[in-house]
């Protein structure tokens, strides 16, 4: 659909939009004034914070509808909405005596999966996704480590959603699948995990990195390479020593390029995800991260880092954490880390990767139903951050929550960037990468 499209005939042309939130068709004058309301208390709520950050003017605002809606909106790392709870199944679960593993089991997958059969939560989770304007997302479908019986129970959530819940949300593979729903106004989600599947039998190299050929056969287009501690590959963001990428982490990211899965250093030390940038050969991605020469935070990518990325043909997503983009760690913060990589490195080179989820408005109000359940493991091993005493408001997560999607586009408009510029950042780029990592 062109960018030149009027106002009017977009209005016409995306009906969709209108049922989510994302326009009010009434007589011009009234439709003109709040695009941005949906009426989701807990969306608008968030908007509203947004705006006044902004403060943009009505023509702003328009454009921003007609140019985020019209595009493909690819985000580079996040979670589709999450479903409310279901408090009497969980409760009969506890009765029963399920187990810690268990009940975290069910959450999850209630979470993940409940808009497949609950018709309330199903119609929340569409509406929420298309209020949003996101096309398609790189969902993580894995939990943080190496253990492939822990990865797979995600991807097993996930897949039962994207099932059965088709046409209106899919798995996809592919750009030209990611394409194909903009044309047909549904949704989809591409898989991604939290780390490369590993036997951990060491007896080969070839034997240990063989689930990543069966986890792409199941619908995986993208790994990280390390979650936060150091493993086989290399070390991640929040080890105090960084001894970059091992001998065996060469051969990953071989193995990878190989099969046509994306190299995510997100989660990686600076110099893991450098050596890992250097040794790839195709493009690679930090697909939620923020950058250190506007706020330095273990989480984040040094410039050298983020170039050698970049040098790949690669990306580096910003999330939407405010602690990770420091300052105000508001929607203002957010625009500041994308105009960095924009200006510094090209447009080309930059996404946004919220890692953040819309949560039902319903959730609250299951969860006060429940009893309490087993108590669970503590002190997880990913957990061991670093010290932060970073005091986040709760202003500045709203301002950054996902459902706010279309105002990062109205951020960017704010911020001088040409229509071309945004297209690429909300999803152009993302496809990119996508396409150049597919093997035939």
């Amino acid at each position: 659909m062109s960018s030149a499209l009027s106002r009017r005939h977009l209005l016409r042309q995306l009906p969709l939009a209108a049922l989510a939130g994302g326009f009010h068709i009434h007589a011009r004058s009234q439709e003109s004034k709040q695009l941005w309301v949906t009426g989701n208390p807990n969306m608008d709520k968030a908007r509203e914070i947004a705006v006044n950050l902004l403060k943009p003017t009505q023509a702003q605002i328009e454009h921003a509808w007609e140019l985020h809606f019209n595009s493909v909106v690819f985000e580079s790392y996040g979670f589709a909405p999450r479903c409310a709870i279901d408090a009497e199944a969980m409760n009969e679960a506890i009765k029963s005596g399920a187990s810690a593993a268990e009940i975290t089991d069910l959450r999850e997958s209630m979470s993940m999966n409940r808009n497949a059969t609950n018709e309330r939560e199903r119609k929340e989770f569409l509406d929420a996704f298309h209020a949003a304007g996101v096309t398609c997302i790189f969902q993580n479908t894995g939990e943080e480590g190496s253990d492939p019986m822990r990865l797979i129970k995600r991807l097993a959530h996930f897949t039962k959603a994207t099932d059965l819940l088709k046409p209106a949300l899919t798995k996809v593979t592919t750009a030209e699948e990611i394409e194909g729903l903009k044309k047909a106004g549904h949704v989809g989600l591409c898989f991604t995990i939290n780390g490369v599947p590993l036997m951990q039998d060491w007896e080969s190299v070839s034997d240990e990195l063989r689930f990543v050929r069966i986890f792409h056969e199941l619908g995986t287009r993208m790994m990280h390479l390390t979650y936060n501690r150091r493993n086989p590959i290399g070390d991640g963001a929040g080890e105090p020593h960084d001894g970059g990428l091992s001998d065996f982490g060469h051969a990953a990211v071989a193995e990878m390029n190989k099969l046509g899965v994306i190299i995510d250093v997100a989660h990686s030390g600076w110099k893991t995800a450098f050596d890992a940038a250097k040794a790839s050969k195709k493009p690679m991605v930090a697909s939620h991260t923020t950058c250190c020469g506007v706020y330095e935070h273990f989480r984040g990518k040094p410039d050298d880092t983020i170039k050698a990325i970049c040098d790949t043909d690669g990306l580096v997503g910003m999330c939407c954490i405010p602690r990770f983009l420091g300052g105000k760690g508001d929607i203002t913060a957010l625009m500041d880390h994308l105009d960095h990589v924009i200006k510094k490195f090209g447009a080309k080179h930059a996404a946004i990767g919220c890692d953040t989820a819309y949560i039902s408005r319903y959730d609250k109000e299951e969860r006060a139903k429940l009893m309490k359940a087993p108590a669970g493991s503590s002190g997880r091993w990913e957990h061991l951050w670093p010290k932060d005493e970073y005091v986040t408001t709760l202003e500045a997560e709203q301002s950054v929550a996902w459902s706010n999607w279309p105002l990062f586009t109205l951020g960017m408009i704010m911020r001088g960037h040409s229509d071309d510029t945004i297209r690429q950042v909300i999803g152009g780029n993302m496809l990119r990468v996508l396409k150049a990592n597919t093997v035939a």
